[in-house]
């Protein structure tokens, strides 16, 4: 009962700073609804006065947000500040093609999924996995950008933008259905040899049942421990729906936000948030819901723990190339100038003086990839390392930690973009500040979870009864057994974290020009893409590599491996039934 009151306050925060968004940006409501209006009159103090008695922007943010808050039972959004029109009908309209695409997106990654984990289920072990880890790591807007120039550039199969027809469909659901199908294939993977390994396994095919019925029971055994990560695959379409949208000029909800975000159409945003909000919440409750189904009563009689996967091993060379070749191309980008402007080399083409090329201003592209690895993953590791303290600090109260983060996973890093940049501005910081809010809330369930380990651990009840007070306990005990793993876990995300910075960059929610972060370098490159493809994708290469990078170390190293099956467990996706006869 504690942890569902935790939960619905947390929503409520989050919907009540949705509703004071227009007063939380620092700047006066009016003054931005007169811009976006008409940039050219003048902020009279009459045109200023007469904006916030039409709006109701007079009589306070508690009013203010009353007023929006009861409209919501009714479907009243309220009024967009740049075309005055009701914000539900936009709202709307951009919903249902959001769904149209994340449904279309679903059947792909399903379908991927399955041709990943068929070899698995029919063979009973387990594979190396790398296509379909290297795929799991691949951004949305990354793949989204290289379909757009190989199939509908290159080859002309398939229409790169607009939504006007079945087949503008197939590429954007394409670039959002191939990692989450790669990830939910990968997870089946390296679930299903240790299941089949059980002892239940062994006694039916003595009993002389079949193997097709033991390959579904063994199916049907994996998929209530792996239905919470499901959930969170949704909830990533959502998010990476923004992105997509934006690359294929799809009119979805996702698009619609960016755009009120960037005009700073503040109640558009709103209306758009909420849907979104709302969306992962249905896609985590619909993910609990599918989990408890599938267990029946085992749930009620605790009933059994899920076997650790055993993937195989990538072999450390993989890891120590990557990091050669990406260190190797920063290093060498960062002996050269990139903000050098020749307008005579303007989306040049590789040569000896540019090894990558030049872009729209005749900059050197290897110099700003180089340069920036600096604003990408230096800021990365300056958001992992907060967010590793504030997951340390509330994973110590695991009831509430385990409730707050339920709800701020539902929000994509995308979305708290969003919501940031309402209210601070686009900006690297805005970015930075953006994905901290959405890292901390894995590493926050880990530390919850181990900490419920080490307070139910045997010498941790002989240390009280030998009197150890509760400051003794916590400081030598249970914060040094926790900050390790933890630790480790928050190094495995970097890169994650990295490549949430360069899709913020990428839609205009982080670094500014002439910033060379990665994310805002495929922005500007995105647009001359046919004629300049090398400086177009080296950003984008650099961004795969380092996800690779992160990938191969997870399943080469121990210690990381262990980091992510700690999380698994924190994410409480560990109980499932054998099945029955």
């Amino acid at each position: 009962m504690k942890a569902v009151a935790v939960r619905a306050g947390a929503l409520l925060g989050v919907l009540a700073l949705v509703g004071l968004l227009p007063l939380l940006s620092g700047e006066d409501p009016a003054l931005r609804v007169l811009r976006a209006r008409s940039a050219e009159q003048e902020p009279t103090a009459e045109a200023l006065a007469a904006i916030r008695a039409d709006l109701g922007l007079g009589s306070g943010p508690w009013a203010l947000l009353g007023d929006w808050a009861g409209g919501l039972p009714r479907g009243d959004l309220g009024t967009s500040w740049v075309s005055g029109a009701e914000v539900l009908p936009s709202v709307t309209a951009g919903l249902g093609v959001s769904l149209t695409l994340m449904g279309a997106a679903l059947l792909v990654a399903l379908a991927v999924g399955a041709l990943f984990a068929a070899p698995v289920l029919l063979r009973g072990r387990a594979t190396g996995g790398a296509p379909a880890a290297m795929l799991t790591s691949v951004p949305e807007f990354l793949l989204a950008l290289a379909l757009l120039i190989v199939l509908g550039v290159w080859l002309g199969w398939l229409p790169t933008s607009g939504w006007a027809s079945p087949a503008h469909v197939m590429l954007p659901a394409l670039a959002l259905g191939l990692p989450a199908g790669a990830l939910l294939g990968r997870l089946v993977a390296d679930a299903l040899p240790a299941v089949l390994a059980e002892r239940w396994v062994e006694l039916w095919r003595g009993a002389g049942t079949g193997t097709v019925r033991i390959r579904a029971a063994a199916l049907r055994r994996t998929l209530p421990a792996l239905a919470g990560q499901f959930g969170m695959v949704v909830v990533g379409l959502t998010g990476g729906a923004v992105a997509v949208e934006t690359v294929f000029a799809v009119p979805g909800i996702g698009r619609t936000a960016l755009g009120a975000a960037r005009s700073q159409d503040l109640p558009l945003l709103q209306g758009c948030v909420l849907v979104l909000l709302g969306l992962g919440l249905l896609a985590g409750g619909s993910a609990s819901l599918v989990r408890r189904a599938l267990l029946g009563p085992a749930l009620r009689e605790a009933g059994l723990s899920l076997p650790p996967p055993r993937p195989r091993r990538i072999p450390v060379a993989v890891p120590v190339a990557l990091a050669a070749v990406l260190s190797g191309v920063i290093g060498w980008g960062l002996l050269r100038d990139p903000y050098a402007v020749d307008l005579g080399a303007r989306l040049a083409g590789p040569s000896a003086e540019r090894p990558l090329g030049a872009d729209a201003l005749g900059r050197d592209v290897l110099a700003r990839l180089g340069h920036g690895a600096a604003a990408t993953v230096g800021t990365a590791g300056a958001v992992t390392l907060a967010a590793l303290l504030v997951a340390l600090v509330l994973g110590l109260l695991p009831g509430p930690a385990a409730a707050f983060a339920d709800v701020a996973n539902a929000l994509p890093p995308v979305v708290l973009g969003l919501l940031v940049a309402a209210v601070t501005g686009p900006g690297a910081g805005a970015a930075a500040l953006a994905v901290t809010l959405g890292a901390w809330p894995p590493l926050a369930s880990h530390t919850a979870a181990l900490v419920q380990e080490v307070r139910a651990s045997g010498f941790l009840v002989a240390q009280r009864a030998l009197g150890a007070g509760p400051w003794w306990v916590w400081t030598r005990h249970v914060l040094p057994s926790v900050a390790g793993p933890v630790t480790r876990h928050a190094v495995l995300r970097l890169p994650g974290v990295a490549l949430a910075l360069a899709s913020l960059g990428f839609l205009g929610l982080g670094a500014q020009p002439p910033s060379p972060e990665w994310g805002l370098l495929l922005d500007e490159s995105a647009d001359y893409a046919e004629r300049a493809p090398v400086a177009a994708l080296a950003p984008a290469v650099a961004l795969a590599l380092l996800a690779a990078l992160a990938v191969s170390l997870s399943q080469g190293f121990p210690g990381l491996r262990a980091a992510r099956t700690r999380t698994r467990t924190a994410r409480k996706v560990s109980s499932v039934a054998a099945p029955s006869v």
